[in-house]
């Protein structure tokens, strides 16, 4: 997507681990520390030792407030008059939250199914919401619209800077926080739909031994055939419940920070993804959304692997801004089994 030149951090330099954490630094005190959750019953489930980080309960529901809260901050710092972003609902949300606290009014495009409570979440925090279309191209044409129109800029979930280094202080933090429980992880496990979040945790984790290991939905496998053609690639978008993980194509920045970082990429059909929602809220009390347990259901079958038992492996619970009525339906589904 093109973008005003206000729109992306300066580009000197290829994206690297002390760019995570300048932006850890910035965002000291301006989101949560968010916990790093264990569970007896997973462990013994997985055969291994899980550390959930709880991105559910940060601002605005999800980790994505992180990146957006740098973008919108430099913007604002350049003279912007506004934000417009595309989104399935999150970064939407961050987007928002971000532009309220910085005064400047926001304008968030999402596709026309987007979950109501995504919706109702960007509302209450005073942006206005564009429905348009189901795929991602069909959202970057309104944006580039409303771009042009409004003289906004555009704060991209995938190709801004600021963006995928603010996502990477969530991996920055879960690796801080298991090293003062003593111990180091050996993997790390993140749901991936764009990609800002699993190549956030390959600059995080450089450096570290940590293996990194995305995490998408079997309907949606545009990381999977990104690697395989090499390059980002438009992928037919399956139904699925991960809302969160529709995108059809990943972002260039992305795959060019991970390609070559990431350890391996593991698909998650609906079945696991529906079943691990109600596990992690059974056994953690911890209400995730889909794509979060998209990552979890990928770090319980990768924990069965011999080489990954007893092993240290680290989870983002990327976000809970689920609805209640999907929850309502998987868990008596769960229960009558």
């Amino acid at each position: 997507m093109p973008e005003t030149n206000a729109s992306v951090a300066v580009a000197d330099h290829p994206l690297t681990r002390s760019d995570v954490l300048e932006a850890k630094e910035r965002l000291t005190g301006r989101v949560r520390r968010t916990p790093v959750v264990r569970s007896d019953e997973l462990d013994r489930r997985a055969g291994a030792r899980l550390w959930l980080k709880a991105e559910n309960l940060q601002r605005g529901g999800s980790f994505k407030v992180r990146g957006a809260l740098l973008a919108v901050e430099r913007l604002v710092a350049g003279g912007s008059v506004g934000m417009v972003a595309q989104s399935t609902g999150n970064h939407a949300i961050a987007v928002a939250l971000a532009a309220r606290e910085l005064g400047v009014p926001a304008t968030l495009v999402l596709p026309e199914d987007a979950a109501p409570t995504k919706i109702r979440r960007i509302r209450e925090a005073g942006a206005e919401v564009v429905l348009a279309g189901t795929v991602l191209a069909e959202r970057i044409a309104v944006v580039e619209d409303l771009r042009d129109l409004r003289g906004y800029d555009v704060v991209d979930p995938y190709q801004n800077r600021d963006v995928v280094a603010g996502q990477g202080t969530a991996t920055a933090e879960l690796l801080e926080q298991v090293r003062a429980e003593g111990q180091r992880l050996d993997a790390v496990v993140l749901p991936v739909g764009g990609g800002s979040a699993v190549a956030g945790a390959c600059l995080a984790a450089a450096g570290e031994r940590v293996a990194v290991i995305a995490a998408e939905p079997s309907a949606v496998p545009a990381l999977t055939e990104a690697l395989r053609h090499g390059e980002p690639v438009n992928v037919p978008v399956g139904s699925t419940i991960a809302d969160g993980l529709r995108p059809d194509r990943i972002g260039q920045l992305p795959f060019d920070t991970c390609r070559e970082a990431l350890t391996e990429v593991l698909t998650v059909d609906e079945a696991e993804i529906a079943e691990t929602m109600c596990v992690a809220l059974t056994h953690t009390r911890l209400l995730i959304e889909p794509a979060a347990a998209t990552a979890l259901a990928a770090a319980l079958r990768l924990a069965v692997a011999p080489r990954w038992q007893g092993r240290n492996i680290g989870v983002l619970l990327s976000g809970g801004n689920v609805e209640e009525r999907l929850v309502a339906a998987l868990l008596t589904e769960y229960a009558a089994q």
